[in-house]
């Protein structure tokens, strides 16, 4: 997007977006701010921060100088991404909420709102590049290690990217926190949010068990020796250590315990002690509902992939794609790769798309 343009910016009320909004504004764009509200079940208790998050949105507008709205998703949060989400947990999977919300919300029904506004694109505090050669939108990775996002954006397709901007992308965290310093945004210190607004710093389990029932069931060793009980599989996720409450050491060996897998037809928790316990290595792991970047898919081949967010890049080789489902074989055993989680997979920066790990 070369020129003037009329860009429409998802201001979250954190120091990301409103950067992303004064950046733009710099460049002269004409800015319009959109506050998404997303979840409203609860947003007055003490954990959702909405109404904090909107003032402060409110407040970096008006010093930057452009107009503002706020915005109700909430009923498509609900049918698109919160229903998905307990779905997933209903089955024993453990998905993630910012891979669909980013897709289902952020670049498609905040990228329609905006297109009806008439604006020519949109512009998120994504930590991630963008690049067009020769009419293809490749999606990068921010210049940024410990902050790229390009692992939530994995499935946003072309003409997605075609209309999308990520001015962050070239910066690495603590320019933007001086950046936002310097312009006087009240943002500047303001911390970073930690997970998803409908659960916020609440308790998880306690969040859940609003939502769907428990139902109890014995914690076993890969031998079948019940050690403890657990109180519904929804709860545990692969390689969680904490929570587990089983007392001492079962055989002396003094190794912590960690989730190691789910019977789900016998509702019960395979459980495991030490870290690298060869239950929580894998070699391979099999995805479907597969998503591409590029408009066709990566040939079989040598890639790297993440499956998790905050892990390094790790070597494997993509099998041929057959049905819509994909394997990948990794060099390095890859530790407690979890069901109903994203394998992302990248060709050096670009990050090519990926699936939900079965």
């Amino acid at each position: 997007m070369t020129g003037k343009k009329r860009i429409v910016v998802g201001m979250s009320g954190g120091v990301d977006s409103s950067v992303t909004a004064w950046l733009l504004k710099q460049q002269g764009h004409e800015v319009i701010g959109v506050f998404m509200q997303n979840w409203e079940d609860d947003n007055d208790d003490e954990y959702c921060s909405i109404k904090q998050d909107a003032l402060d949105a409110l407040s970096v507008a008006d010093i930057i100088g452009i107009d503002m709205e706020i915005v109700n998703f909430a009923k498509e949060y609900k049918d698109r991404v919160f229903s998905y989400f307990l779905r997933e947990y209903s089955a024993g999977r453990t998905p993630n909420p910012d891979v669909l919300c980013n897709a289902e919300i952020k670049f498609k029904a905040f990228l329609d709102y905006a297109m009806a506004m008439g604006a020519d694109g949109i512009a998120t505090g994504h930590y991630a590049r963008k690049e067009e050669r020769e009419g293809v939108h490749y999606l990068l990775k921010g210049v940024d290690p410990s902050k790229d996002q390009s692992y939530f954006l994995y499935r946003l397709q072309q003409h997605q990217l075609a209309r999308a901007l990520f001015p962050l992308g070239d910066l690495h965290k603590t320019e933007v926190r001086r950046l936002a310093e310097e312009a006087g945004l009240p943002t500047a210190a303001k911390k970073d949010s930690t997970g998803i607004c409908f659960i916020g710093e609440r308790p998880f389990r306690a969040f859940l068990q609003r939502y769907l029932p428990t139902q109890p069931g014995e914690m076993i060793t890969p031998e079948g020796k019940v050690v403890g009980e657990h109180i519904g599989l929804m709860y545990y996720t692969l390689g969680q250590r904490k929570g587990l409450n089983i007392g001492g050491s079962r055989d002396g060996s003094g190794e912590p315990w960690f989730v190691g897998g789910k019977d789900i037809p016998g509702n019960r928790l395979i459980v495991v002690q030490g870290h690298d316990h060869p239950v929580l290595l894998r070699a391979t792991l099999s995805m479907d509902d597969l998503s591409w970047t590029l408009p066709s898919p990566p040939q079989p081949g040598e890639y790297a992939a993440k499956n998790r967010y905050r892990m390094a890049d790790a070597a494997c080789s993509l099998s041929p794609i057959v049905d819509g489902k994909a394997s990948l074989t990794f060099q390095d055993k890859q530790w407690a790769v979890t069901p109903g989680q994203s394998a992302v997979l990248y060709q050096g920066d670009i990050c090519l798309g990926g699936g939900i790990i079965v």
